[in-house]
């Protein structure tokens, strides 16, 4: 790398930041979608587990996702729709995160 910016230009650097601005915004591009896809499966996993072990699932029983979904309206894609969304998403891949 030393022995490229010796003879540094105007246009090489330019290049050169596109390059690396570039390349990193993929990669973080490719760990939020790791990280929101792990999220997912876990918001699933969590709602899963919660109804065939809470202790006091049976207070909730079939509202389960809509008290669930109104407890967490201050966080973002925890409405009723995304948490059963969540939920089938674990059901389908119940393995995807080992």
């Amino acid at each position: 790398m030393a022995d490229k910016l010796a003879s540094f230009d105007f246009s090489t650097l330019v290049a050169a930041i596109r390059q690396a601005h570039e390349y990193m915004a993929a990669q973080a591009g490719k760990a939020v979608n790791i990280s929101l896809t792990i999220r997912n499966w876990l918001i699933g996993y969590y709602i899963a587990v919660y109804d065939l072990r809470g202790e006091d699932r049976a207070r909730y029983g079939e509202n389960l996702i809509r008290d669930l979904a109104a407890r967490l309206a201050e966080v973002s894609n925890c409405n009723r729709r995304q948490l059963y969304d969540y939920l089938n998403f674990y059901r389908a891949y119940p393995r995807i995160v080992g």
